[in-house]
């Protein structure tokens, strides 16, 4: 039975898809931020891997052609940018120095919170670039010796927890600016954030689009220096 099912990448493109359509159903019907469709989908995906006994390899290499996409779809996040880029260029000052605060504050938190908690160093290097995207948090904490799967989990972690908090994070601490707020996703919660951001209106994606961007640059320049301080 598994050995059928995994023959071909059908089954892992349809699985993958029908879990994530599961999750926008959800959270269309109940309205609730919890019901990510990303958290879903990853939900239902490891429920049907356990209980179908599908090694999570297998269902990875059959994945590669859906994987592939998201190289596009991040390019698309300029198309925003250009459509805003009056307003961007208005506010670019503002912007910058959010990002920098906001990476800023990451990378110390994360560094201050590892020492308190003793954690080896390894554990610290994945962790510090848990804001950027997974491709360029794996580069940047390989670069100081860390663990790509401690990496990619924070960093799926840490979009998850942008995108089902970050508008009621807002809403609580009345961050009505649709600039401020995609400085907010794109800084924190990296491409997971932006979709969010997106979400809410064309501006805000457009500042996090940009955010994103940023943040990843000064994380990718930032963090080898911050390791070498605290690790």
């Amino acid at each position: 039975m598994t050995e059928m099912l995994t023959s071909t990448g059908l089954f892992a493109v349809v699985l993958t898809l029908g879990t994530y359509e599961v999750g926008l159903w959800l959270r269309k019907k109940t309205g609730n931020a919890l019901c990510n469709p990303l958290l879903i989908s990853i939900i239902l995906v490891m429920a049907v891997l356990g209980l179908l006994k599908i090694p999570a390899e297998a269902y990875g290499a059959r994945m590669d052609g859906l994987s592939w996409l998201l190289t596009p779809a991040t390019v698309c996040l300029a198309v925003p940018l250009y459509e805003q880029v009056r307003v961007l260029k208005k506010n670019l000052p503002a912007i910058f120095a959010g990002v920098v605060a906001g990476t800023a504050t990451s990378l110390v938190c994360v560094g201050l919170m590892s020492r308190f908690l003793a954690l080896e160093s390894p554990i610290l290097a994945s962790l510090l670039p848990k804001s950027v995207t997974t491709a360029l948090a794996i580069a940047i904490a390989e670069q100081m010796n860390g663990i790509p799967a401690v990496s990619t989990a924070a960093v799926i972690i840490t979009g998850i927890f942008g995108c089902v908090c970050g508008s009621g994070l807002c809403k609580l601490l009345r961050i009505d600016s649709p600039v401020a707020q995609g400085v907010a996703f794109g800084t924190a919660s990296h491409v997971l954030g932006t979709s969010r951001a997106a979400e809410i209106s064309e501006l805000t994606g457009a500042v996090s689009s940009l955010s994103l961007v940023v943040a990843g640059i000064l994380t990718a320049i930032c963090c080898p220096v911050w390791f070498s301080l605290v690790g």
